[in-house]
């Protein structure tokens, strides 16, 4: 069972930045897609941002522009720099692993945004 550990989310207001970090104890990392979801209360957990193995990125409609995913591989890291937030952007903020032999999720980090 891969582990992942997601810090970086906090309280800010509306325009301000945050950096989400996820670090995954996983041998086989760098053969995995690893995403961001998040799930606001009382709606559906949504897909904001992916990067496969071999750095093919996608995003959320919502968030392009705005938000950029990253890797390390050799810090078995994924990372969503988010810009300019918005209210509509708060969620709980989960980081996701998938590969040919696993996927897992991790436990989640709160972005509030502010008004």
């Amino acid at each position: 069972q891969v582990q992942l550990v997601e810090s970086g989310g906090g309280l800010v207001q509306a325009g301000e930045s945050l950096r989400l970090s996820c670090i995954a104890s996983t041998t086989i990392f760098s053969i995995s897609t690893m995403a961001w979801y998040r799930q606001a209360p009382g709606k559906q957990r949504e897909m904001v941002a992916y990067i496969t193995a071999s750095s093919n990125i996608h995003y959320l409609d919502s968030v392009k522009g705005r938000f950029t995913i990253s890797r390390d591989n050799t810090k078995n890291t994924v990372y969503l720099q988010m810009n300019s937030l918005k209210p509509e952007d708060t969620a709980v903020y989960y980081c996701y692993q998938r590969s040919s032999q696993t996927t897992s999720w991790g436990q989640g980090t709160q972005v509030t945004v502010s008004s």
